[in-house]
Parts: C-alpha cells; sequence; structure tokens
C-alpha cells in the first residue's frame, strides 16, 4: 500500500472512534442525570413522609392524652367515616400543627382530627387523624392516615397511607 492511502484510511477511523466516544460520553451523561433526579425525588419523598409520619404520631399521643380528660363540648361525630379531610378548605380550617416547622420542608407537617362513630362498637370512641408532610416544594407531599379506636383502656391503631393528594 502506499504512504498516501493510508494516510487517507487513518481519518474515517479516527472520526469514527471519535463519534464512538462522543455517543458514549452522551449517554452516561443523560444517565448520570436521571440518577440525579431520581436521587432527589427520593431524598424529598422521605423528607415528607418523615415529616407527616411525626405529625401523625404527635396527633395520635394529643388524641389520647385528651380521650382520658372529659371535655364539656363533645366533639362532633361522624356516622360514616369521615371525610372532611378530602375537602381543602376543610382541612386548612381544621387542621393542627404540631410543631413549628420541619428541617428541610418547605412548610411544618400538619395533621387533621376527625372523630367518628363505629357502627358496631357504640362505646369505643374513634378517630381519624390524617397529617400531610411537605418536602422542600410544595409537589413533594406525603398523606398518612391513621384509624384511632380506643376503648376503655385499649387503644388500637389502624395505619394506611392515602395513595393519591385528595386536592
Amino acid at each position: 500500500m502506499s504512504r498516501a492511502r493510508q494516510h487517507g484510511m487513518v481519518l474515517p477511523i479516527v472520526l469514527l472512534i471519535s463519534a464512538m466516544m462522543l455517543a458514549t460520553s452522551a449517554a452516561w451523561f443523560e444517565t448520570s442525570l436521571a440518577a440525579a433526579r431520581g436521587t432527589s425525588n427520593v431524598r424529598e419523598y422521605l423528607q415528607a413522609f418523615h415529616a407527616a409520619d411525626s405529625a401523625l404520631t404527635l396527633c395520635a399521643r394529643s388524641v389520647i392524652a385528651a380521650a382520658g380528660v372529659q371535655t364539656a363540648v363533645p366533639l362532633p361525630v361522624a356516622s360514616g367515616e369521615p371525610t372532611q379531610w378530602k375537602l381543602a378548605a376543610a382541612f386548612d380550617a381544621g387542621a393542627v400543627t404540631p410543631v413549628a416547622q420541619w428541617p428541610g420542608s418547605l412548610r411544618a407537617p400538619q395533621c387533621l382530627i376527625e372523630a367518628w362513630r363505629l357502627a358496631t362498637r357504640a362505646d369505643a370512641r374513634a378517630y381519624l387523624l390524617t397529617s400531610r408532610g411537605f418536602g422542600q416544594t410544595s409537589e413533594s407531599q406525603v398523606w398518612l392516615q391513621m384509624e384511632l379506636v380506643i376503648d376503655g383502656e385499649k387503644v388500637e391503631r389502624h395505619w394506611r397511607r392515602v395513595a393519591a393528594r385528595p386536592f
């Protein structure tokens, strides 16, 4: 082979290798961006989850402590499972903030306490506790609920996660 023909073959090979390296670099860059977004989303979810879980625990403690004390004004009692937590205005009006602020969260977690009557256990007092925790943005919210049943000295807790934001 002549020397001129060898020089002509090097350029396409170098361009092909450069294009492969560029494509590989772009793919790794996109993968690392997706991983960073995923990590950020998980962190936001965990931040909101722990805020909501703590608010739920603090609300449950306050309800259990208040259950032993008879109040002069009885709480309004719903016959079926309460649904006020699904309404934005009702939730914002009735929700309590058990802690003034939550580290790293946009807002302090909130908890709504709704009393209700169980059809099968007339002597028991039941409460639906709904908490909402936030991450660093308003879109990162976690909603948790606990059904709290107090029957004399016995306290039952039934925990559940709200799959979708109600409002």
